[in-house]
């Protein structure tokens, strides 16, 4: 467990100056280390964002604070969703826009439940009720999926797998909502339908249901590559969504086998000797494709909690291991003073709807990389939460 920073010692280091011991767990380092290089978390005068990003480094310090109950976690979480909610219940920042009609906006949602759970704040509550509004409202395929933005029409994207379904999911238990369960594994079955290739059990980005963007194969509507943060968001979206998801549901075995098919080709297009995995998944020997920090992360924590919770066979915990490995010990550098910086993440990539990201190849390997992008801090702190490291 992280040591508390006791309020009454100012000249106790806190975590932005203080030596970040080489014997705390991994999780523990990765989160000091954030906390360090990120004054945002520890002013409540400094802004920040309600974006998809922040949400996940949310939920992953959420998850490390779940465990080791350390009060500077707590802070950092509380002081966000004071920034975020006002009194009303409205979430006032820039980066909330709600007549966008966003997946991306629901993804810092997910912190409130915790929030409302602990404080009683009623404007938790509320917040969480409007983005769950804001999803009735979201535009659909013709049978049922949601479209990733309302500027992308008709186009369904594994990175909406992540920020939708686990809130529906997770809302629908909270408040007793159960048509919730029935609409979160819709989503995810809907994506394996449309992207799922049976050669490789991988899974495209993106669907376009006209078949009419730059992108699209004309026959299939399926973007042309198999980008490995996508995969990795729905993985994620998978495992996280079963934590809610009623034993009996109908839609449960469906999404356990279609984890175990997951699962398999993950291990399939396993790097054998770095035991990461490529931006590109099925294209690790062609040249400017590199092996990428985001994907590998969320490829171990969806195969080590597939297995921690009984969804996966154990024969993939040594498969995570080996990712984890890896991680550690060929995308993590240590500085001096203990901080940990994560290598080569894929900054962003999306579909269109300009001609220039055309989910080609070679868009997906020149996207910037970047050093310590939260896409990959979030998942490599609940990874290691999973292998208890």
């Amino acid at each position: 467990m992280l040591a508390s920073v006791p309020a009454a010692h100012a000249q106790t280091p806190t975590p932005t100056t203080a030596q970040i011991p080489n014997t705390a767990k991994w999780s523990e380092r990765m989160a000091l280390s954030v906390l360090k290089r990120s004054p945002w978390l520890q002013d409540p005068n400094l802004g920040d964002s309600w974006g998809y990003t922040q949400g996940l480094l949310m939920h992953s310090l959420e998850a490390l604070e779940h465990q080791n109950h350390d009060s500077r976690l707590r802070t950092a979480l509380q002081q966000y969703g004071d920034k975020m909610v006002d009194a009303q219940g409205e979430i006032h920042n820039k980066d909330y826009k709600p007549l966008d009609n966003s997946l991306d906006n629901i993804n810092s949602g997910k912190l409130l439940f915790q929030l409302y759970t602990d404080t009683k704040q009623e404007k938790y509550k509320i917040a969480l009720q409007k983005l769950h509004a804001e999803l009735q409202q979201q535009p659909k395929t013709s049978d049922g999926g949601y479209w990733h933005k309302k500027k992308y029409p008709s186009q369904m994207w594994l990175d909406g797998a992540y920020m939708a379904s686990p809130f529906v999911a997770q809302y629908a238990a909270f408040f007793k909502e159960p048509a919730g369960f029935d609409e979160a594994a819709k989503q995810l079955l809907l994506l394996e339908k449309h992207l799922r290739d049976p050669k490789t059990g991988l899974l495209y980005h993106g669907w376009d249901e006209k078949h009419v963007q730059a992108w699209a194969n004309p026959q299939t509507g399926q973007s042309p590559n198999f980008w490995g943060r996508a995969i990795g968001w729905y993985g994620m979206a998978l495992v996280d969504v079963l934590d809610y998801l009623p034993a009996k549901h109908p839609d449960r075995p469906k999404l356990v086998q279609v984890l175990d098919q997951l699962a398999v080709a993950i291990q399939k297009y396993q790097d054998p000797a770095s035991g990461l995995w490529y931006q590109v998944v099925d294209k690790g020997g062609q040249p400017g494709n590199y092996l990428e920090a985001s994907a590998s992360c969320m490829f171990v924590y969806t195969l080590a909690k597939g297995v921690n919770k009984g969804y996966l066979n154990k024969k993939y915990r040594p498969v995570a291991q080996k990712g984890f490995d890896g991680i550690t010990s060929k995308l993590i550098e240590v500085k001096p003073d203990g901080e940990l910086n994560l290598l080569q993440v894929c900054e962003v990539a999306g579909l269109g709807p300009g001609t220039e990201r055309n989910g080609s190849y070679e868009y997906y390997v020149g996207e910037r990389i970047k050093i310590n992008d939260l896409k990959g801090v979030g998942p490599f702190i609940l990874a290691s939460l999973e292998l208890n490291k």
